[in-house]
């Protein structure tokens, strides 16, 4: 299973708080049965957007295979040979 992204942390880390804070000021509850269906809701949330959130794609290298038969390379730009030029020693 890959790594989840900090993109995906970050948002279902502010969607865990940002929804238990916003059931738990809605329902106005202080028994302790409701608040914890409360955290488990904010919770289950909190992972759905974490999941749905796209997943950035790897880049895929394709190498491309040679083929067998050896073809020639030219050993430099131009075709002819330059004449060799040797100092006189006069």
């Amino acid at each position: 299973m890959p790594r989840p992204t900090v993109a995906q942390l970050t948002y279902g880390s502010c969607t865990v708080i940002l929804s238990t804070l916003a059931m738990l000021l809605l329902s106005q509850t202080s028994s302790g049965s409701l608040i914890a269906v409360v955290v488990i809701t904010a919770l289950a949330l909190g992972v759905l957007v974490a999941m749905t959130l796209p997943v950035p794609r790897r880049q895929v290298t394709v190498t491309v295979a040679r083929s067998t038969m050896a073809e020639p390379v030219p050993a430099s730009v131009s075709a002819a040979p330059e004449p060799v030029r040797e100092p006189s020693t006069r």
